[in-house]
């Protein structure tokens, strides 16, 4: 009797051994633990596109005017340059009037009188990738010797510019004055002296057209 009581509990802790084993078995180190290959983590995509955001445009009459001071030897001008169009109306197709009114001082200032012999604007249309051809250059030139224009005298006028490509999204203006210097008070003789300056205006979408 005593012989068999031994043997069950030989066997049972037979059993309870196996159990263990298969117990230390299932909770064995996970394969990355151990060195083993793994297959890689799932990797997010990303887009690789974006959109890109537009160059703002330039434009000096943002505000309705510009003032410049430009200089030629010894004459200094201020140049005050606007439109009666608003910006929003300087679409591609419009005719678009642009206003300059100028004034100007000399060093020394011995007596002798300033005159603007010559006054052009030429248009350039442009976009952020390229320069179009440009416009038909308008000239204002006077009688010599010219238009007085030594303050307190004053030399106003209005340019237009016309229809420009309906890829442009803005125009770049250059002037170019031509002004003749008295060499002295009382003298028929003078002296010529060039003075150029560009403004940039923005071309507004035509809501019409939607271009």
């Amino acid at each position: 009797m005593g012989d068999r009581v031994r043997r069950g509990r030989a066997v049972l802790g037979a059993i309870g051994a196996g159990a263990m084993l298969l117990t230390l078995v299932g909770c064995g180190a996970p394969p990355w633990a151990q060195g083993g290959q793994t297959s890689p983590s799932p990797t997010v995509a990303t887009s690789a596109s974006t959109v890109p955001v537009p160059a703002p445009v330039p434009n000096d009459l943002s505000s309705g005017s510009t003032e410049k001071k430009v200089t030629a030897g010894a004459i200094a001008a201020t140049v005050k340059y606007w439109s009666t169009l608003s910006m929003d109306r300087w679409t591609a197709t419009a005719l678009k009037p642009v206003s300059i009114s100028m004034d100007t001082t000399v060093t020394p200032n011995d007596g002798q009188q300033v005159y603007l012999q010559r006054a052009t604007m030429t248009a350039v249309p442009g976009n952020a990738t390229q320069s179009f051809a440009a416009l038909t250059p308008q000239v204002d030139q006077s009688n010599p010797p010219g238009y007085v224009v030594l303050s307190p005298y004053s030399y106003s006028q209005t340019f237009n510019v016309g229809e420009v490509p309906a890829e442009a999204t803005f125009v770049t203006l250059q002037f170019t004055y031509e002004f003749l210097l008295q060499t002295t008070p009382t003298s028929s003789d003078f002296a010529k002296q060039t003075a150029s300056d560009t403004v940039t205006v923005a071309i507004a979408r035509d809501a019409t057209t939607g271009g």
